[in-house]
């Protein structure tokens, strides 16, 4: 029910009270005789003429309490604006093998890891409000962020990571069981697994086909990278007094495995050689993984039933201060 466009009500039915205020100060007329019973005595001790408009002002003050808790109730809203609302519902986490390998050279110029974080923080700029979380492992593995949808918190996190920080190793099993704790419980039914690796497990207590096989329980896609050239790769194999020694070494990746792991929960492996090929696999997922948007579209209004109802209370406070002040004290 609008009001000249102006404002509406939320449940304009209680508007037909308004209809009772009269109906009842007939009735109670009929029954009384008068229309307020105000103490004589009180009108008397306040003068022939001052006391007059007493009664008439407790009627109005009374009445307009009475009208403004109505409108209250009706609950009048102003300001209708379309709102539409997007619930998506794909929970991602992202695990990135910190090895010292992951320092091999063979994506010129950068190494594979700084090549790794750029396509990574590419894919979370391109999501919109999927909840994304960050596991980093080598010979152990480690949660740098929990499922959340604070962008700016992951691509920190993101940058921040340093081959190194983590007992070195790869321990591929371990890294994906990680994940999937974080992943299990997670709202939603799109549960999504990224892992980057570009070695062969060799540490670990979890069998890395165990862990996948637990992931796919809990409804996990893994999306399994292989980084890494073919062939012979700049692998640092030491420190040097100028800092990391390189020497060219065959490169390891255990294609079978992750392949395997990865089919094996519905999702797919890719091998990057180089960066181009890693940012068209990013791609590929970020396609793959498009998330199923539900929209909604909601109107939002601007309550107003608070002011009819300060209205009401102040003028029935000051009917009763009214009253209070003429009434003569027992």
């Amino acid at each position: 029910m609008s009001v000249f466009g102006l404002f509406d009500f939320y449940a304009p039915l209680a508007l037909l009270l308004l209809l009772l205020i009269p109906v009842w100060w007939v009735w109670r007329r009929r029954r009384r005789k008068d229309a307020i019973v105000f103490s004589r005595t009180a009108v008397l001790a306040a003068g022939p003429s001052t006391g007059k408009w007493i009664p008439k002002a407790i009627f109005a003050l009374r009445n307009i309490a009475l009208f403004a808790f109505v409108i209250a109730l009706a609950r009048p809203r102003a300001g209708a604006h379309k709102e539409t609302l997007t619930r998506e519902g794909i929970n991602i986490v992202i695990t990135i093998d910190l090895s010292s390998s992951m320092l091999a050279q063979d994506f010129r110029p950068r190494n594979r890891l700084e090549v790794a974080k750029e396509k990574v923080r590419d894919f979370i700029s391109r999501r919109t409000s999927d909840r994304i979380g960050i596991v980093a492992f080598a010979g152990e593995a480690l949660t740098q962020v929990p499922l959340t949808t604070d962008y700016p918190v992951v691509m920190q996190a993101v940058a921040n990571l340093t081959a190194g920080q983590l007992v070195d190793g790869t321990a591929i099993g371990t890294a994906i069981a990680t994940a999937a704790n974080r992943l299990r419980d997670a709202p939603g039914k799109s549960k999504v697994m990224i892992l980057l690796t570009d070695g062969i497990s060799n540490m670990g207590d979890v069998d890395p086909l165990t862990a996948a096989k637990a992931a796919a329980a809990y409804g996990i896609r893994i999306y399994a990278i292989g980084v890494g050239s073919v062939g012979m790769a700049p692998v640092p194999i030491g420190r040097g007094p100028e800092g990391l020694r390189f020497a060219y070494q065959p490169v390891q990746i255990d294609d079978a495995l992750l392949a395997n792991l990865s089919t094996m929960s519905g999702g797919r492996y890719f091998r990057a050689r180089d960066a181009a090929a890693l940012q068209n696999i990013v791609q590929q997922i970020d396609l793959l993984e498009r998330t199923p948007v539900r929209s909604s579209t909601v109107v939002r209004f601007r309550e107003l039933f608070r002011w009819p109802l300060i209205v009401g209370l102040l003028a029935l406070i000051a009917e009763l201060g009214l009253v209070a002040w003429k009434s003569p004290l027992p």
